[in-house]
């Protein structure tokens, strides 16, 4: 069937269907004919007998080659045929997954009875499962996509749902015993078929359909709902970071340092100028998974001189740092190692009381080492430090826990005078 969906070798593949079928049919009379031998004794002579065997085969053999073939054509060219209808494809395009996958499903459980009914061809059940199933299926479907948004767009509940797809059931029965009608053997089949089809659409498609739409639907509302409210908030967001220009500051950050030059003010040009290069580093690198371990000293250089401006005149204040220049080629996260000295001179400076501050940094080739030890006073009442806690110390924990796992050492000791913090990090 692919090969005939795809018109390749369609001669060839037509002669193997009418020949596997021509087989099938002989082998399960010979079979049925060895199996069921007593029911000879029924008929008045054999060749009466084996014309009814064979009418059985035959009927079975080709409704089950029928029921296959038929999977396998609509398994190959089913999505393309549903979207060739016009109102599921500009109306419903998401329901033609839904329906192909369901309809594959209902032509499998009819291979599964084909292939267990007996060579009597059991007609009753065959009725049933020909109708029941698409129906209650398409009814589902258009409780789903159709009724139910209709009635929810109006504030209508379940009761006025279920009322009306009493009547739309009712309708369905009349047109199928229209339909049926001529298929009427005297038998049973066709009134057990209406009326099995009747429960079923009221007692579970009905609502199984509410059940699916409240859970499946309802959730994607709310999933919109949410994702708009978002796109405003990133909205706001946006509008608020284009209030404040980056150019704008780093032009003014040059204009504040172009008039401290003129008037001969060298401390504040510096202290504006390395300003500007920290503010270019956050706003460019800080946002890049990795840089090189270059620009994060810059950094640290930047941030360190802008703070001995602030302890300058402060002769109990002393600050000793040797990092090393750094040459290498070495990629870091950036923003790993600003938090341990920020903390060394928020919590280890005193402009009232002797303090100090000694940092080391360098690397050996793929390792860096980092040392920093500070000096710990007891902070004033009013001091607003006092209460904080660590909060970019832990952070820094958990970013080394998560980016450089098994290829870090961190030791931190604190007693009544120092707090110390050492480093090993393994660098790409």
């Amino acid at each position: 069937m692919p090969q005939l969906a795809k018109q390749r070798d369609v001669t060839l593949s037509i002669i193997f269907t009418v020949s596997t079928t021509a087989f099938s049919i002989i082998a399960w009379m010979v079979a049925n004919t060895y199996s069921e031998a007593y029911r000879l004794v029924q008929y008045d002579d054999l060749d009466h007998a084996y014309d009814v065997f064979f009418g059985e085969a035959f009927t079975y053999i080709f409704f089950l080659h029928l029921l296959f073939n038929l999977y396998a054509f609509f398994n190959e060219t089913g999505l393309e045929l549903l979207h060739k209808i016009p109102f599921l494809k500009h109306e419903y395009k998401n329901i033609i997954p839904e329906i192909f996958t369901t309809t594959r499903i209902w032509l499998i459980t009819l291979m599964l009875f084909g292939a267990v009914l007996s060579v009597r061809f059991d007609f009753d059940v065959l009725i049933i499962w020909l109708v029941a199933p698409p129906v209650n299926i398409l009814l589902t479907f258009y409780s789903i996509y159709f009724t139910i948004p209709k009635l929810r767009k109006n504030f209508k509940g379940f009761g006025r749902y279920f009322w009306g797809n009493v009547g739309i059931t009712i309708a369905i029965s009349l047109v199928l015993l229209l339909f049926l009608a001529p298929f009427m053997r005297g038998g049973n089949a066709i009134p057990i078929t209406l009326i099995l089809t009747s429960i079923t659409l009221i007692c579970i498609s009905t609502p199984l359909a509410w059940y699916i739409y409240k859970h499946k639907f309802e959730k994607l509302t709310e999933i919109q709902m949410l994702k708009t409210e978002l796109g405003k908030s990133d909205a706001n967001l946006n509008f608020l970071k284009s209030q404040i220009n980056p150019h704008f500051l780093f032009n003014a950050l040059n204009t504040l340092f172009g008039t401290a030059l003129q008037e001969n003010a060298e401390r504040t040009g510096e202290g504006i100028q390395k300003l500007g290069d920290m503010m270019r580093f956050m706003l460019h690198e800080n946002t890049l998974d990795k840089i090189s371990l270059t620009r994060e000293v810059e950094y640290l250089n930047n941030y360190i001189d802008l703070q001995k401006l602030r302890t300058s005149r402060s002769a109990d204040i002393k600050i000793d740092t040797h990092i090393e220049e750094q040459l290498n080629n070495l990629q870091i996260t950036p923003m790993l190692l600003i938090p341990f000295i920020e903390n060394a001179f928020k919590h280890g400076i005193s402009l009232q009381q002797p303090s100090y501050i000694k940092i080391t940094l360098q690397t050996k080739e793929k390792t860096l080492y980092f040392d920093i030890s500070n000096s710990i006073y007891i902070k004033a009442d009013n001091d607003p430090e006092k209460l904080k806690s660590g909060i970019g110390l832990e952070n820094v924990k958990q970013r080394l826990a998560l980016l450089y796992f098994g290829r870090h050492e961190l030791i931190i000791r604190e007693s009544a005078q120092e707090f110390f913090v050492h480093l090993t990090l393994e660098l790409d």
